[in-house]
């Protein structure tokens, strides 16, 4: 399943026949004319809901373009497939709300496709109840992938074994695990 919306008003957002608006006041140069800017249909971008999500880490292990805690740039042909990356803590799944918010609101580049919002496990075991319901409510929004504690990434290494959900998570950004390995 994949999540499209309609881009909102506001700065950066241009409609059909409009100028884009950091294009306004700009003359042409005789003899150029302008290229398209669009994002690319290639690859998968990780866009982080805050700092310390583990986009950074999934974009190691798995490929794709890095972006950070921001949406892509059709200006640097960064890809239009978006996955939503979020810990599981109240902060993490606050500010997966937030990102999931805005994108209903349509604050985003055109042509953007949310493909999931991932949760990472931020520590072992079971989440607590009030956090399983804020997931349950997320979904109810995206669809969601969960990521489960993997102790080597939080030291900065390769794993041995891959958990499932993370070979899963690699089917559908159409990319393979770097770290090998069998799933566990």
């Amino acid at each position: 399943m994949v999540m499209r919306s309609v881009p909102a008003e506001g700065p950066g957002v241009a409609y059909p026949g409009q100028p884009h608006p950091q294009q306004q006041g700009r003359p042409q140069r005789p003899g150029r004319t302008r290229q398209p800017r669009a994002l690319s249909g290639e690859g998968v971008g990780w866009v982080a809901a805050h700092g310390g999500a583990g986009a950074s880490t999934l974009a190691r292990v798995l490929g794709g373009t890095d972006l950070g805690c921001r949406w892509p740039d059709a200006s640097q042909g960064e890809p239009a497939k978006v996955m939503l990356v979020a810990r599981t803590h109240a902060d993490g799944m606050r500010a997966a709300s937030r990102a999931l918010g805005a994108l209903r609101e349509g604050r985003h580049p055109r042509g953007m496709e949310l493909v999931a919002l991932v949760l990472v496990a931020d520590a072992p075991g079971r989440l607590p109840i009030s956090l399983a319901r804020r997931v349950r409510v997320l979904r109810s929004v995206a669809p969601v992938r969960r990521v489960p504690w993997i102790p080597a990434w939080r030291m900065g290494k390769q794993a041995k074994d891959l958990p499932k959900e993370v070979f899963r998570l690699g089917a559908l950004a159409g990319t393979r695990p770097a770290e090998a390995g069998e799933p566990r």
